[in-house]
């Protein structure tokens, strides 16, 4: 692969994108997924990789359909199996939707498993009986997956797409819920067995683990109340009969991924408590025995939100990831004694953990703020280690510029700290502070849509602050953002901005701000409030707060969030007659989550106060795009416009409408 250049945006949208890690039964193969770049450049088609574990062997392609192919999963035997939406060779059929697909542990071509006419959105296999688990959505009166087929044919038909909901949320990130609704599927000889026949939103973006025997599978299930409020709990299903009972459910806390113990005798699960306008939300881990009882909180004194969960193989430890000032490690839990060690020893950010069969090794993907997700291999008990690299189907770029931290104190004592990116230059280079979204997060792992190495390489030193509400800092960092959103976040803002501004390779007379979703929101807050930025890029922003929670997604979540008193002092849109900066307001139509309101009420509460002919602010608007920007191109796009308008306000050029805009 040719060497990244990062001044050239269709260089960049090239490189392999890794998700996913797979581990064979026996500890011999690891396989991950890489999207890339399709012949058109305008989709990223994903294919199955094999990654040597040992670091000796190259990278090994497995799979080359044009759909791409996705959620590898091996069973006992070996074998891999994996969502696509190839056509069947035999019946030449070319569906729409992912069907799975078995890969022959001995060789050989893969061959279609079977698929549902809703398709495939989950896989899971019992890593003893090999009983294998999908979830897959189904029109609620549907009784079979012939049935289905009918139901759907039927529809498309009559060109119907309307949607009958009885209920809350009726639609999530950016999709539309309904009419079909997830159920979870068992597979019984040559077809799907159905153990959850009437689920209604029960199954809306949860995760299966069975057991290892298969006889059971854990899942959170969610729950309907009065009032549009929706609440998680955990279930376990037998597999045989469909039954179903409750694991763990109280009103203080949500359930999300959980796993069971290798020996079948307990499961693993996060949890988070359920917020207030007051109280933060935290998340934990528990641990509860899959025939039920009493959960126990695992290292309850240890001050992080873990995020992932895997088993070591004698169901001694967990090993799991979470933020910690900036990094992502990856942490060894001792059930016994309750014992963290932190395994990774380096900046990194870690995700897909899986750990050997005999327990000594585990492989993850490894992301850093300066390094896109690469596999790696750690040993499963040593402390601060650093990681060994293993050959992957993509070697990471050589970026442009360094990565080095600032560190600044709040207004109330807190230490604050944040990554400075900073190109090559001999001269001082004008700022950019880009604020994290969440606002639950953290700037630490590798971004696609907002990479700073963009900007570096073209001159920009890039600031990527943790204020009041971001994770790895403990739960006090945390609350002392909560239900403030323009008091203790804005100020460490500007606090880390003043440290930044005070180097000497930073030019303090031309710095701009940005930010998305609730960085877009700082975005508007900060332009209401100072006028020291010279511009201003807010994407898939919360503008007027009162608008926002009765019309985003999850209405019910932002009452736990904010009081109707406490909105009203926190949303930007009050302070839209203070606003003397030049703003590019970036939005998706498709954007559930912040919805597309926000923005037009923006841009009008900005051009209508526009007092002269000229007016200096801009909207670029994205009719089949959402909260994030995914297509190649209007990714491409999206940065070509930033560009533009940053170099125009902090540089002087003028105003370059990119040409696919004219």
């Amino acid at each position: 692969m040719p060497e990244t250049d990062f001044t050239d945006l269709q260089s960049y949208v090239e490189l392999p994108r890794l998700a996913a890690l797979a581990l064979s039964p026996d500890g011999t193969r690891l396989v991950t997924s890489a999207a890339a770049l399709t012949a058109d450049r305008t989709a990223w088609r994903t294919a199955l990789w094999e990654v040597d574990p040992t670091g000796e062997a190259p990278a090994r392609r497995l799979t080359r359909g044009a759909k791409g192919e996705s959620q590898p999963v091996f069973t006992p035997a070996g074998d891999l199996l994996f969502v696509t939406a190839r056509p069947d060779p035999d019946t030449k059929d070319d569906p729409e939707t992912g069907a799975v697909w078995c890969l022959p542990a001995a060789g050989g071509e893969a061959a279609l498993l079977d698929r549902r006419a809703g398709g495939i959105s989950a896989l899971a296999v019992a890593r003893e009986a090999g009983t294998v688990l999908a979830t897959s959505p189904t029109l609620p009166a549907a009784v079979t997956g012939a049935d289905d087929t009918e139901r759907r044919k039927a529809r498309a038909d009559a060109k119907v797409s309307a949607i009958l909901h009885s209920g809350y949320p009726v639609r999530f990130w950016d999709s539309d819920l309904g009419p079909d609704e997830p159920r979870l599927l068992v597979r019984d000889g040559d077809d799907w067995r159905d153990l959850t026949p009437t689920p209604g939103s029960a199954l809306r973006d949860t995760y299966a683990a069975p057991a290892p025997d298969g006889r059971t599978v854990v899942t959170s299930w969610w729950l309907r109340l009065p009032q549009g409020v929706n609440r998680s709990l955990l279930v376990a299903l037998d597999t045989e009969t469909g039954e179903r009972r409750t694991l763990l459910a109280d009103p203080d806390h949500d359930y999300g991924h959980a796993e069971v113990s290798p020996d079948g005798a307990v499961v693993a699960v996060l949890r988070t408590s359920r917020s207030t306008p007051k109280l933060a939300p935290r998340s934990d881990l528990v641990i509860v025995p899959l025939t039920g009882g009493v959960a126990r909180p695992v290292a309850p004194e240890w001050d992080r939100s873990p995020a992932s969960i895997a088993w070591a193989p004698d169901s001694t430890a967990l090993v799991v990831s979470a933020d910690e000032e900036g990094r992502g490690p990856l942490f060894r839990i001792d059930l016994e004694s309750d014992a963290v060690t932190r395994l990774t020893g380096d900046h990194g950010a870690y995700s897909d953990a899986v750990v050997s069969p005999d327990g000594g090794t585990v492989y993850a993907l490894r992301s850093a703020v300066d390094c896109p997700p690469h596999p790696v291999r750690l040993d499963a008990r040593t402390p601060d280690q650093q990681p060994t690299p293993l050959p992957g189907p993509v070697e990471p770029p050589v970026l442009p510029g360094t990565l080095t931290e600032v560190t600044a104190t709040a207004e109330d004592g807190s230490p604050l700290r944040a990554w400075l990116v900073l190109p090559e230059s001999d001269a001082p280079v004008p700022l950019l502070l880009w604020v994290h979204g969440g606002p639950l997060g953290s700037w630490n792992t590798w971004q696609w849509r907002w990479n700073p190495w963009l900007m570096a390489a073209r001159g920009y030193a890039v600031l990527l602050p943790d204020p009041a509400l971001s994770t790895g800092y403990g739960q006090a960092f945390v609350q002392r953002g909560w239900g403030a959103w323009g008091g203790p976040p804005y100020t460490d803002l500007l606090r880390l901005t003043d440290a930044a501004e005070a180097l000497p390779e930073v030019d303090e007379t031309r710095t701009a701000a940005m930010g998305g979703s609730f960085g877009g929101y700082m975005a508007n807050w900060i332009a209401g409030h100072t006028d020291r930025f010279r511009a201003i890029v807010t994407h898939a922003s919360l503008w007027a707060l009162d608008q926002f929670g009765p019309t985003t997604d999850l209405a019910d979540y932002w009452l736990t969030e904010m009081t109707p008193e406490m909105a009203a002092a926190n949303s930007p849109h009050l302070h839209a007659d203070a606003i003397r900066t030049p703003m590019l307001v970036i939005h998706g139509d498709k954007d559930y989550r912040v919805p597309i309101g926000e923005a037009l009420r923006l841009w009008w509460d900005l051009v209508s106060r526009v007092e002269g002919a000229e007016n200096p602010h801009r909207f670029l608007y994205f009719p089949s795009e959402n909260h994030w920007v995914l297509t190649p191109q209007h990714a491409a796009l999206w940065y070509e416009t930033v560009h533009a308008f940053l170099a125009h306000h902090l540089r002087g050029e003028p105003l370059e409408v990119p040409e696919l805009l004219r």
